[in-house]
């Protein structure tokens, strides 16, 4: 599940409870089965943006309350729930933790590089900053044509103004947090 299905999950629950209402009702002012509204709860489903619209027409809420993370106290993601939000199947896998919101400047990805990989990535513009903490294998960033070993353990932060290439020169999968900062 992405983390838009899985925001479309948690508020649909939080907007039905703090209603006080049923998938029952919910379907009546939707026009949205029972079934489809509880696949989208458990996260089961990936509905339309037509499916969305019954439903923050329906509920009288607006489209963001729906798809924005949710404002809730502690706020979980797990791995093995994810897709990967870019990928090249025998390069790389980057994987959205904490996507852009409004109120905050930063987001936070993981990125996994196959052995032998490359990942290459264009400047995110002007006033970024990248920082990232290598959890499994070495990486090797490249940024004007200079290289940086990075270890296991060991974290780097750089200006992403311009492109750099996060490269797995090892017999082993690399992986990585990576946190880009608006400043």
């Amino acid at each position: 599940m992405d983390y838009i299905n899985r925001n479309v999950s948690i508020n649909l629950k939080n907007i039905r409870k703090s209603k006080k209402m049923s998938l029952d009702v919910v379907s009546e002012q939707t026009g949205v089965s029972k079934s489809m509204l509880g696949q989208i709860e458990r996260g089961e489903s990936n509905p339309t943006v037509a499916i969305l619209g019954k439903i923050v027409s329906g509920l009288r809420v607006s489209f963001n309350d729906l798809v924005c993370m949710p404002k809730e106290e502690i706020y979980i993601v797990k791995k093995e729930s994810l897709e990967p939000s870019k990928e090249s199947t025998d390069q790389y896998s980057v994987y959205t933790y904490f996507p852009y919101e409004e109120d905050r400047n930063f987001e936070i990805y993981m990125i996994e590089i196959k052995p032998g990989g490359v990942y290459t990535t264009g400047s995110h513009g002007e006033k970024t900053c990248e920082y990232i903490n290598v959890i499994k294998g070495e990486l090797t960033l490249e940024i004007d044509e200079k290289k940086y070993v990075i270890k296991s353990g060991d974290a780097v932060r750089f200006n992403t103004d311009k492109d750099h290439v996060y490269i797995n020169d090892t017999n082993e999968l690399l992986s990585f947090n990576a946190v880009f900062y608006w400043k």
